[in-house]
């Protein structure tokens, strides 16, 4: 009971840092994770800035498509790579992720485990940069924010929430082991919500669905590998035994990126809330040319 009334008044002080206006502005801390996370995020995060809300963005010194977004302010921290790097890195990845075998059960099903490997490192790259900087954590603290936006694919602000004592709004597209299920026990019914990666649709033969139910049943052990370093760092900042896992578990609110136009059916949490059309704008009108005689 006490952890829903706490997810309540966190929902309700969400919604007053989207809608009340400069007098009585709120303060929100905001940590992107990369790319196109950042890109997906940015529209929203300069909308609460621009309605006159205290809004603080950290990201790191080198990072790819991170440019600063307008009406906020911006902090840095140093990170051990360079730009050069982590592109390098990326590409590395992806260049493997795209020529895997995927054209049995058994190869996506390795291949699965492979990709939790890979991610262990890309999503804890950064959390050590801010979390022991001990000069940017103590200014963040005497922010007092009321909340804290955070893409929940890269663990920094997911720790870094728990250690402020800040309620958590996360906002993602996808996950790839499907945390946001499993930490919110959100039921995921393998009969018809396949698993990541499995490239399996709502319509599956019996096969696929014992499949399907193999990969829900391992499905902790698949977030706990890809979580393994983050886990120690959450564990060492916040001077107790804990993990991802839990840490999201306290969540105050799920932004879900996506829309059930274009993804499969399935069950949410009363805090997950859709925003698949979020990043629409209205088309400008086309340039007209003058016609030349």
């Amino acid at each position: 009971m006490n952890d829903m009334v706490v997810k309540m008044f966190a929902s309700v002080l969400l919604l007053c840092v989207f809608c009340l206006g400069s007098a009585e502005a709120g303060k929100l801390l905001v940590i992107p994770a990369f790319g196109s996370h950042w890109t997906g995020m940015k529209p929203l995060v300069e909308e609460l800035g621009r309605r006159g809300n205290q809004v603080v963005v950290v990201i790191p010194e080198e990072g790819l498509n991170m440019s600063p977004a307008q009406h906020t302010t911006t902090l840095t921290y140093p990170v051990p790579y360079t730009k050069a790097q982590l592109q390098e890195s990326m590409s590395a990845g992806l260049e493997k992720l795209l020529s895997a075998d995927v054209s049995t059960d058994l190869s996506r099903f390795q291949n699965f485990f492979h990709t939790m490997d890979m991610l262990k490192v890309v999503v804890s790259r950064n959390a050590e940069g801010l979390l022991t900087n001990k000069d940017l954590m103590k200014k963040l603290q005497e922010y007092s924010f009321d909340a804290i936006l955070t893409d929940p694919f890269e663990t920094v602000g997911v720790i870094a929430a728990e250690y402020l004592s800040v309620p958590a709004i996360y906002m993602q597209t996808s996950h790839p082991c499907g945390v946001d299920a499993l930490a919110s026990k959100c039921p995921a019914p393998p009969s018809y919500v396949p698993q990541p990666l499995t490239h399996f649709t709502d319509r599956m033969n019996l096969w696929q669905r014992s499949v399907n139910l193999v990969r829900t049943l391992i499905q902790p052990k698949a977030c706990e590998r890809m979580f393994a370093r983050a886990d120690e760092i959450a564990s060492h900042v916040l001077q107790r035994k804990t993990s991802v896992v839990e840490i999201m578990s306290r969540a105050a609110l799920w932004f879900m990126h996506f829309d059930f136009v274009f993804e499969l059916p399935r069950p949410l949490m009363p805090n997950m809330i859709i925003i698949g059309g979020m990043d629409n704008k209205k088309a400008q009108p086309l340039s007209q040319r003058k016609k030349t005689t």
